[in-house]
């Protein structure tokens, strides 16, 4: 870093909003280019409709918060989710239908592709940098990159010994380092989604060293932390945190004496946390997912 490049970086960073005000207000204006962003969360809470959801909203000009740009979804669970892109396509045709439309399929401007390995990622991410080199020639005027999701890839191909260890974490630096050479170079904003596991009684989650703004993760009910320890966490820019627990509505008793038949109205709260990030303190928000997208409660 000299001087020069000071000057030549923008002044103001930029972001990729994620289709709802209060999400982005949350986030301190949505996805922050130049950095790698991780979604964190137990299966079913809504990272990957989230992921999905920027895959559209990238696309927006900027005046309208986001890229104005092509994304790259790079995936290692299976099946990929064709049937919930198919309708968010959808619900992003009607609400902007003078940018996008009937002639314009937005899923032209989303590449996909599997990943089968650690070592598969890398390879991928690696050819990528000449194609982003040259946007008019190869048509990928990438603007953001999601990886669904990391923790997938590492958990199969490594043993829990001192020397598999090592190369998984020399292998997170080598992936995490590519992809914050790409996002600084190419102002692209890059999203990775994580899995969580239990914590138990007794079991510190990384000696006992607090990372971020909450002490403790919780959802549905239990302790987690999130996948890939210390190594990886030291890998991203920003963490956020997803979680989902039952709350009760409202009790409803019989209607008759004798009558000890009653009705509880539950639902699944869900949240976003703030963890930790270089440019926000932390914040939090309940959000729904609903058949037009991902979007923030007001409170």
């Amino acid at each position: 870093m000299t001087p020069e490049n000071l000057l030549l970086r923008p002044p103001h960073p930029r972001y990729c909003t994620l289709g709802c005000p209060i999400l982005d207000a949350v986030l301190g204006g949505g996805i922050p280019c130049n950095s790698i962003t991780e979604l964190v969360s137990e299966s079913g809470c809504g990272k990957t409709q989230l992921s999905l959801q920027l895959l559209f909203t990238a696309q927006l000009p900027r005046r309208l918060n986001g890229l104005a740009g092509s994304s790259l979804y790079l995936y290692s669970e299976f099946p990929f989710p064709n049937r919930r892109l198919n309708q968010l396509v959808e619900s992003f045709r009607s609400s902007h239908p003078i940018l996008f439309a009937s002639y314009r399929d937005p899923r032209d401007y989303i590449f996909t592709r599997d990943c089968q390995t650690a070592h598969d990622l890398l390879d991928v991410l690696l050819m990528l940098e000449s194609r982003l080199k040259n946007p008019k020639q190869t048509g990928l005027d990438i603007k953001l990159i999601v990886i669904d999701s990391i923790a997938a890839l590492f958990r199969g191909e490594f043993e829990n010994n001192a020397s598999d260890l090592k190369r998984r974490s020399s292998l997170f630096f080598k992936i995490s380092s590519v992809l914050k050479s790409h996002a600084k170079h190419f102002g692209i904003a890059v999203v990775v989604t994580n899995q969580v596991v239990d914590l138990f009684d007794g079991n510190e989650w990384g000696n006992g060293v607090r990372v971020g703004n909450l002490e403790w993760l919780y959802t549905s009910g239990r302790r987690v932390c999130p996948a890939l320890g210390l190594s990886w966490a030291n890998c991203v820019n920003s963490r956020v945190f997803l979680s989902r627990r039952e709350v009760v509505e409202s009790v409803e008793n019989g209607l008759s004496d004798g009558d000890h038949s009653g009705y509880v109205d539950r639902r699944k709260r869900r949240e976003l946390h703030v963890v930790f990030a270089p440019h926000l303190p932390y914040s939090s928000c309940e959000f729904v997912i609903r058949k037009e997208g991902v979007f923030g409660v007001e409170r």
